[in-house]
């Protein structure tokens, strides 16, 4: 098999080609939506529908004032789904993220007065800002679906997405996320500054009064999303890939710990997703090179050496998809 745009194209899924039209029309539509009040790069909306498609989640860190919550907000009215905020800070507890039982003084019993993580879309402000026993909480949700409450286990939302926020640069009053709760992060996203035309744009989208974006997707067009990108083909080839790509990350002499089997399935994931998103139904190596660095970066822990010499996630996985051939030895 080449590694042209051909590969993988071979042998594709099932997939009715006039649903994989719709699909093109829903990310056209969504797009169009989102961009009547974010400003940025088509990639980071194309990011966002992977991870909602691929039942991940997304941590979004960059420096204040560059509209990380702006975008969130933004791409959760686009979804037709119930949609919370947290404001992350040093003193919340987990129950008030999960939720407590409260006496009913009606018929003397207790009920559930849930918390905002019983939501579709969770937004995460200054996820860094949550002391452990908080961020564990979250990752008991965030991982398994579900939350526990003074010892009783409920589920939640499906679909269910958490969109966390988190300042690199500040130093007081953070807590750093453990590598487990990196882990459960399917993506991670890097948010510079804007580019000159787009700041530009920015100023003039805040120069009259603010448009509101139209919800297009209904939970359940989310998960019939999910079903089909699940279906889309991946060539033995790719599988192959990515394990390369995975082991290359773990034995690179820079690297403590490289991306493990679950980085390696969660990029397989995306790179169905993303495939979808793109009107195929077959994995192309594109898919899985474009996701890497999202996909792999943040998991990868550094030798203190490495990190003292500016080393980053991004140039291990760079450096894997520069030296990991692709296709049959």
């Amino acid at each position: 098999m080449s590694d042209g745009s051909a590969g993988g194209a071979r042998a594709g899924s099932d997939i009715d080609p006039q649903l994989l039209e719709r699909v093109l029309r829903l990310v056209k539509a969504i797009s169009h939506e989102v961009r009547k009040v974010y400003v940025g790069p088509d990639p980071i909306i194309e990011a966002l529908l992977v991870a909602l498609l691929s039942k991940g989640h997304i941590l979004l860190e960059g420096v204040p004032g560059i509209a990380k919550t702006t975008l969130v907000k933004t791409f959760a009215q686009v979804l037709d789904v119930s949609y919370r905020r947290i404001q992350f800070t040093p003193d919340l507890l987990p129950s008030d993220i999960t939720g407590t039982y409260i006496l009913d003084m009606r018929d003397n019993t207790f009920v559930l007065r849930k918390g905002p993580l019983f939501a579709n879309v969770v937004l995460g402000d200054e996820i860094n800002r949550a002391p452990a026993k908080t961020q564990s909480a979250l990752l008991e949700a965030m991982q398994e679906g579900q939350v526990t409450i003074e010892g009783t286990t409920e589920e939640l939302s499906d679909p269910f997405l958490v969109l966390a926020t988190q300042n690199p640069v500040e130093q007081e009053g953070v807590y750093m996320l453990p590598e487990a709760q990196l882990d459960r992060f399917l993506i991670k996203l890097i948010m510079g500054y804007p580019s000159f035309e787009d700041e530009l744009e920015v100023m003039r989208t805040h120069d009259r009064p603010p448009e509101k974006a139209t919800p297009i997707l209904s939970g359940g067009d989310i998960l019939e999303l999910s079903r089909l990108a699940s279906r889309v083909h991946m060539d033995e080839e790719l599988f192959a890939y990515i394990v390369r790509l995975a082991q290359y990350t773990r034995n690179h002499p820079q690297a403590d710990l490289g991306a493990s089997p679950r980085a390696a399935i969660a990029l397989m994931k995306a790179a169905k997703s993303r495939a979808l998103l793109r009107g195929r139904d077959y994995v192309l190596p594109d898919d899985i090179r474009a996701l890497a660095p999202l996909v792999l970066a943040h998991r990868i822990i550094l030798s203190p050496e490495a990190e003292l010499n500016g080393y980053t996630g991004h140039d291990v996985v760079s450096q894997a998809i520069e030296n990991t051939r692709y296709g049959r030895t």
